[in-house]
């Protein structure tokens, strides 16, 4: 029989290596394994987006993808957003502009505007809209993330 060698990634930051099955979701192994909260089961079929992480700085469903998919890659989730004791601008924008009813959906949300704001640093109100159009928020806060993202563009540019 065969042993399975582990699989070693990158998860805010840390390198890990995990002698887990290669199949097991990475969402299972956030949460269960490496004790990370911030992603959270929502459908378990990659629709909703609760589970977004950032995959070596690209969003992506956590709930879908199998833990070898993440070898030798950078892992980012909500906890890995801060930067010495600083929250990240989004997380920032989404807490000034009250961008959260229940909380569940927030992880997702923040996840994606990270992604966007990463590849496309000024995006346009069209261009965040469709970004979150594939991120389900059921309390309907629709418009305070909206003028979270939005806030989120203003204090990334006062950083740069």
């Amino acid at each position: 029989m065969h042993k399975q060698e582990p699989i070693t990634f990158h998860v805010n930051g840390v390198p890990v290596s995990l002698d887990i099955a290669a199949d097991a979701p990475l969402l299972n192994v956030l949460r269960n394994d490496l004790c990370l909260n911030g992603p959270k089961f929502g459908c378990g079929l990659g629709e909703c987006g609760t589970c977004t992480v950032l995959v070596d700085g690209v969003a992506a469903r956590s709930c879908v993808i199998p833990l070898a998919g993440v070898a030798a890659r950078h892992v980012t989730t909500l906890d890995g957003l801060e930067q010495d004791g600083c929250l990240d601008p989004v997380q920032q924008a989404f807490i000034d502009e009250q961008g959260a009813q229940c909380g569940y959906c927030l992880n997702g949300m923040i996840m994606t505007i990270k992604a966007l704001l990463l590849r496309s640093p000024t995006p346009s109100e069209d261009e965040i809209r469709h970004e979150l159009d594939f991120n389900l928020c059921r309390c309907g806060t629709h418009v305070e993330i909206l003028r979270a993202a939005l806030r989120a563009v203003e204090l990334q540019r006062g950083r740069q």
